[in-house]
């Protein structure tokens, strides 16, 4: 039996507690760089296809993530097969557009609370979208947020993002700077691009945990290469991309900041292997560029979630294995 999952099931099934959980389970199996491999692109006439691919380590389904692309239409389609471990027969197909901006908000939230000191937070947010909004959802399941300060350039997109989020019951503030927005922040989220690919965050306070998702290519900038330097950890959830493929990353190295030893994988802090916060004043990093590792447990999360809310629909074929 296969079930699949429109976004509007997807949506209706994901929970962010659950979600933390999963990603925990996920980056707590031993690590196998074999079972998560480097992302692929087809690319033709403009048009591209990636795709994320695993096999988690925790016996979780197997599965892909494939994002479709067309600049002419300006339209992505998202579509996650799961595939059951042992039998290997398809269990699940998923509408993975909700998914993508789900998994990278609730694993920013595994990462702060790994990260940052035990109690309520005060979080300053640069950037407005549904990906600063969902950042926050994500970090209200995992702690008490004693205040949240925004900024954006867009006074109205202030005001939409305060009024979004006052079902939280946390107080919220906007702010006209990025620098008003981070000010006594002890978890500074950045989800928002600047369009001159200038950084966003150039200061940051002493102590705080920065978690980076808005720089994800070679062109693109959200850090400044002061805020690398000070951090005394950067924590990566694909170490390699992050490291090499990251604007902020590669303007750091240029910049002649030696990321020796204080870059790690997020996989290292969630088991425990590599110790996250070396004091209470050390500024860390979170960077993130998403990994098939959040979408594959998320998808399956909600799965499971779907059944016993009864959402979804059989398909009426199956894809039958074949012996080998």
């Amino acid at each position: 039996m296969t079930i699949f999952l429109t976004d509007a099931d997807v949506r209706a099934a994901f929970g962010w507690p659950e979600a933390v959980a999963a990603l925990r389970a996920a980056y707590c199996a031993p690590p196998d760089e074999a079972r998560f491999p480097p992302r692929t692109m087809a690319r033709g006439e403009g048009l591209w296809l990636r795709t994320l691919s695993g096999v988690p380590g925790d016996g979780a389904p197997m599965g892909a993530k494939l994002i479709a692309a067309s600049p002419r239409s300006r339209r992505a389609s998202y579509l996650i097969p799961l595939f059951d471990q042992d039998t290997v027969e398809l269990l699940a197909l998923l509408d993975g557009n909700a998914v993508t901006g789900f998994r990278t908000a609730a694993t920013s939230a595994l990462a702060a609370d790994v990260l940052a000191p035990p109690g309520p937070v005060t979080v300053g947010v640069i950037g407005s979208g549904f990906e600063a909004q969902h950042h926050v959802r994500a970090l209200a399941a995992v702690r008490e947020l004693s205040s949240v300060t925004v900024f954006s350039p867009n006074p109205g997109s202030r005001t939409r993002f305060t009024s979004t989020l006052a079902d939280l019951g946390v107080p919220l503030h906007t702010a006209d700077s990025a620098v008003k927005a981070v000010e006594g922040a002890g978890l500074v989220v950045c989800a928002a691009r600047s369009r001159d690919e200038r950084p966003t965050l150039r200061e940051v306070p002493a102590g705080a945990t920065v978690v980076s998702i808005g720089s994800t290519l070679p062109e693109q900038r959200e850090l400044d290469t002061g805020v690398i330097e000070r951090a005394a950890l950067v924590v990566a959830d694909q170490l390699h991309e992050v490291a090499c493929e990251t604007g902020d990353l590669i303007a750091a190295k240029e910049a002649g900041v030696d990321l020796a030893g204080k870059l790690v994988p997020l996989a290292d802090v969630v088991s425990g292997r590599v110790r996250g916060r070396p004091d209470a004043d050390a500024i860390v990093v979170y960077k993130s560029v998403g990994s098939a590792v959040q979408d594959l447990a998320v998808a399956a999360m909600c799965v499971r979630r779907a059944a016993g809310l009864s959402l979804g629909t059989e398909l009426p074929v199956t894809v039958s294995p074949v012996a080998k």
